[in-house]
């Protein structure tokens, strides 16, 4: 966090926390909902500034309930998340995996397939969704295992079942599971709707 938000806290520590306000889309984009709407699914307006956006990502984080905020000052806003905390995207290299803020993924423990056939990750930078441009690059670059071909047996996998794979992100390999989108959330435990 930064500096001025941790002091902010410090001198004001009793601010209540708000949500409703603010949203992370699917797309990794902050949307704005004024009149503190976010509860009723709808966009918001997006926050073009990359100024405020980047202020955003450096005080974003979870409240160690799966409810992720960000730290306005000594306010605390909690975010509704269209798909999860963080969207992975692929880094320059074409091989490496970041977050939407910009953190580095260094490690994948294991990684989930929902049931329309977006991939989310659990990761040493938190728990995200691969972001829409980049899965079939990362789906290309997953591998099961015990083969050179690529994920055709995840297409079958079953709900529970578990395929071990290899991203270049994470060459110990992780675990994969096909699970639905709440399932997922639930066990890499973050909470959508704060």
């Amino acid at each position: 966090m930064d500096a001025s938000v941790i002091d902010a806290i410090k001198r004001w520590p009793n601010v209540p926390a708000v949500s409703g306000w603010l949203s992370l889309d699917e797309r990794g984009h902050w949307r704005l909902h004024p009149g503190g709407t976010a509860a009723q699914g709808g966009p918001g307006e997006g926050i073009g500034n990359p100024r405020i956006t980047a202020f955003i990502g450096r005080n974003y984080g979870d409240d160690g309930a799966g409810r992720w905020f960000f730290q306005n000052g000594p306010q605390r806003v909690y975010v509704r998340l269209d798909a999860a905390p963080y969207i992975i995207e692929v880094g320059g290299d074409g091989n490496s995996l970041q977050t939407h803020t910009g953190k580095a993924v260094r490690q994948v423990s294991s990684w989930w397939l929902d049931h329309e056939g977006r991939l989310y990750a659990s990761t040493d930078a938190g728990p995200g969704m691969i972001a829409g441009r980049d899965l079939p690059q990362v789906l290309e670059q997953l591998h099961a295992v015990d083969s050179e071909a690529g994920l055709e047996a995840a297409a079958s996998l079953a709900p529970g079942a578990v395929l071990e794979v290899l991203h270049p992100a994470c060459p110990q390999g992780a675990p994969l599971r096909r699970e639905t989108r709440a399932a997922i959330a639930t066990a890499l435990g973050y909470v959508l709707q704060a």
